[in-house]
């Protein structure tokens, strides 16, 4: 009996990108995909295992300028401009859902990546990615949802 099983797990997400202006109206809003990270990997593997918070969970987002296309080796954004605290993280079936804000202030300028970590600096990355440039002036925000699904 040939009991040949195929079995392709996968960790792939999501981002939802809105801005606002100093205003509070909605200037833009895009969904691009993001990677999971080589290390992202691991830390997903290692989490299998954990019988306490080690290794620490997903605790922050942070956006960047880095244009380079995101790659399997990235271990930190290209360029951080700002790093801030989730604000939330759901699961629900094989997905998390983490949500962060970046008020104003934070983050200021052309920003063109985001990334997930579990420090408020350094730390373990889960993923990234780059998206088209959002001019982020210093009273505005930008609300970003990312979902990232194990399928």
């Amino acid at each position: 009996m040939d009991h040949k099983l195929n079995e392709d797990l996968k960790a792939t997400g999501m981002v939802n990108i809105k801005h606002f202006g100093a205003d509070g109206n909605l200037k833009s809003e895009q969904t691009v995909p993001n990677l999971v990270v080589t290390t992202g990997k691991n830390y997903i593997a290692s989490k299998m295992t954990a019988t306490t918070n080690s290794p620490v969970s997903m605790t922050h987002m942070a956006i960047g300028t880095g244009t380079a296309t995101p790659a399997a080796a990235n271990t930190a954004l290209g360029t951080q401009t700002g790093r801030v605290s989730l604000s939330g993280s759901q699961v629900t079936n094989n997905s998390i859902t983490y949500t962060a804000t970046f008020p104003a202030g934070t983050g200021d300028g052309a920003v063109t990546e985001a990334g997930i970590f579990n420090a408020a600096s350094g730390g373990t990355m889960l993923c990234r990615t780059t998206f088209p440039t959002v001019t982020k002036q210093s009273g505005d925000t930008i609300a970003v949802t990312w979902v990232v699904t194990v399928s």
